[in-house]
């Protein structure tokens, strides 16, 4: 990389950190509110380095994306006068103090599941199963996810995306009965990924794909806000087995930190659970049929 590349300011910090500095309140942080008109949202950028023991030129560098050697201290006290929260303060580390590699624009390796991790999704034959990778790229499910989502193994290889699933194919929006909570869902997931993947070309290229077709996607794309998925709760209006309200539990791989096993599961003598029963009867004729979908392209 030349030095003028180098120099180049890191717009996505700069961009993450006006978006938080403009929802944090000068109340929330026990600044008394000033009977001036404030021309900003939020904090000033002196406040914020006022109450993160820093110089103002030090925060106003940090905010325009030009301190590349930003200490870890530094990001601790704004991470705390900005109220974020885990997502929040591992995205701003990723940005401010990116990995070895992660600013390189560079052909990722295609991602593989291992043949065991197959079998054991086959073998939860009662359970929605299914393995996600670099961007929400679904690499493998089993016949009940299939049954409970789409049918991702019918799909060409790009489209084996659970972004793209819910903001491109209209079945999403009757199936997800909080699609919206979803789709804003799938949308900081995404930034997330981005903060640790900032040159992956097929993020760039499913973030324009979407932006072109979606305007929720391009409107919640501009708040920067970061989600990981770890467990919670998800609904459903499936068009066979009707409503279904399903815990969801990921699990990530330890032997590649950016795969992670989701698993569905309903509470136990609910209508929930009568209706993934359903579901499973019917999917278990395709139970035979392995996954087909064992690698993204990249």
């Amino acid at each position: 990389m030349s030095q003028s590349a180098g120099r180049e300011p890191n717009l996505e910090l700069r961009d993450f950190l006006r978006s938080r500095r403009a929802r944090t309140s000068p109340r929330e942080v026990g600044l008394l509110p000033d009977t001036s008109r404030r021309r900003v949202p939020g904090l000033r950028r002196e406040e914020v380095a006022q109450l993160a023991g820093i110089s103002v030129d030090y925060y106003i560098r940090l905010e325009r994306g030009r301190n590349p050697n930003v200490s870890a201290q530094v990001l601790e006290a704004v991470a705390r006068v900005l109220r974020l929260d885990a997502a929040e303060r591992a995205h701003l580390f990723d940005l401010a103090r990116p990995r070895p590699g992660s600013t390189r624009r560079r052909t990722m390796e295609p991602q593989r599941v291992r043949p065991g991790l197959l079998r054991l999704l086959d073998s939860l034959t009662d359970t929605p199963a299914m393995i996600m990778g670099h961007r929400l790229d679904v690499l493998a499910a089993n016949s009940l996810a299939k049954a409970l989502y789409t049918d991702f193994d019918a799909l060409p290889h790009r489209d084996r995306n659970l972004a793209r699933f819910i903001f491109l194919d209209p079945a999403a929006r009757e199936l997800l009965a909080e699609w919206s909570t979803a789709a804003r869902g799938a949308v900081a997931v995404l930034h997330l990924y981005a903060g640790r993947h900032r040159h992956d070309p097929r993020l760039t290229e499913l973030v324009g794909e979407l932006s072109v077709h979606d305007e929720d996607f391009r409107r919640w794309w501009a708040d920067h806000d970061v989600l990981q998925y770890t467990h919670g709760t998800k609904h459903y209006h499936h068009p066979l087995v009707g409503e279904l309200a399903l815990d969801y539990e990921s699990l990530p791989l330890p032997d590649d930190p950016d795969q992670a096993l989701y698993l569905y599961t309903a509470e136990p003598c609910s209508p929930s659970a009568d209706a993934l029963r359903l579901l499973s009867s019917w999917s278990a004729p395709d139970l035979t049929a392995g996954n087909a979908a064992s690698e993204s392209t990249t």
